[in-house]
């Protein structure tokens, strides 16, 4: 096996997390009564919370992890110039000299691109009834301002059909969503985490395949517009790009039935991964080098995908990518 280093660490101490997460995972979903009374804590700290059961909640979570990671990505980026992918792609891996770091904003001049970001969310937020798996409809016309006793000619539990909340003077937005009384298992978890993540790069691999049609091209060239992949990146979207996003993760969530406690995680890792592919830096760490060995994108695929715009448009995985690549070769079509 061949091994890079980084610093003082090699690629063998990959194994550490990929052991610890390995561990983790079988127990959850092999034993998931020892981790029940964590979870039972959690989950009911969470649902009496008036924060959690705000509409809004999961709008500003996303926003919240999105504050804290992506600054991390920045600094790393900015300070260790021999894990940029740009130098390493000019200059060779085992180049010492170095491009000038990208033009990157400050925190004070994207005000903008957070509200823009923010706005439409909050609008479907404060003006949709939220329907999650575990959920009565009982309790969901309750959140949305409904009689219950009229419930079957007002509301359909399924998240498939929209619901708009019953607006009056005493309710005039829908400030709270009805969430589940238990919470999932351990096991429950992990299967839907894995399966939303699954589903939403399967659905956004056709996404970003539209948006590199012509018809589309002015749509998505905001993306790539830029002279070197950095972590800003991963937010430079245009408005219909970045909707398209949001709502194939939560139709990703959403089909399968997801825990509102599997939402909340979800949050967290797909935010990470995110950031991760965008970071324009190949990591130690990174989550291509976590999952064994051609599962995942990550970072370097993606970089190459800004730089050549014709391959590699699955965000986190290979599966897709390698059968589209295998179906272009096959009819003779150009894919690199």
């Amino acid at each position: 096996m061949i091994a890079f280093t980084y610093g003082n660490l090699d690629s063998s101490s990959i194994w550490v997390p990929r052991s610890v997460i390995l561990l983790f995972l079988a127990s959850s979903i092999a034993v998931p009564d020892i981790y029940q009374p964590a979870l039972d804590f959690l989950y009911s700290s969470l649902r009496h919370s008036s924060v959690y059961a705000a509409s809004t909640f999961e709008t500003w979570w996303t926003v919240l992890i999105y504050a804290i990671v992506e600054p991390l990505y920045v600094y790393r980026f900015a300070r260790n110039p021999h894990l940029r992918l740009a130098n390493r792609h000019e200059n060779g891996s085992n180049s010492t000299s170095s491009k000038s770091i990208p033009k990157m904003q400050r925190p004070k001049n994207r005000i903008v691109e957070g509200l823009t970001y923010i706005f439409p969310l909050l609008l479907l937020d404060l003006t949709l009834i939220k329907k999650y798996g575990g959920v009565s409809t009982h309790e969901m016309a309750l959140s949305g301002n409904y009689d219950p006793t009229s419930l079957t000619k007002t509301i359909h539990g399924t998240f498939l059909a929209p619901t708009l909340h019953n607006f009056t003077l005493s309710s005039p937005l829908q400030a709270r969503r009805a969430l589940p009384t238990a919470p999932p298992t351990s096991r429950e978890l992990v299967f839907q985490l894995a399966a939303s993540l699954f589903i939403y790069d399967t659905l956004f691999f056709g996404f970003h395949l539209i948006l590199h049609h012509p018809f589309f091209a002015k749509v998505h060239s905001h993306h790539h517009n830029h002279q070197e992949i950095h972590p800003q990146i991963t937010n430079k979207l245009d408005i219909f790009e970045r909707l398209g996003l949001v709502l194939l993760a939560n139709f990703s969530l959403n089909i399968i039935g997801s825990h509102v406690l599997t939402r909340t995680v979800f949050v967290v890792l797909f935010v990470w991964m995110l950031v991760d592919i965008h970071s324009g830096m190949d990591l130690q760490w990174g989550y291509d080098k976590i999952l064994p060995e051609g599962w995942a994108s990550g970072s370097k695929r993606h970089s190459m995908h800004h730089r050549v715009g014709n391959k590699y448009y699955e965000p986190f995985f290979n599966w897709w990518d390698d059968a589209y690549e295998w179906v272009c070769k096959r009819e003779g079509k150009k894919v690199n």
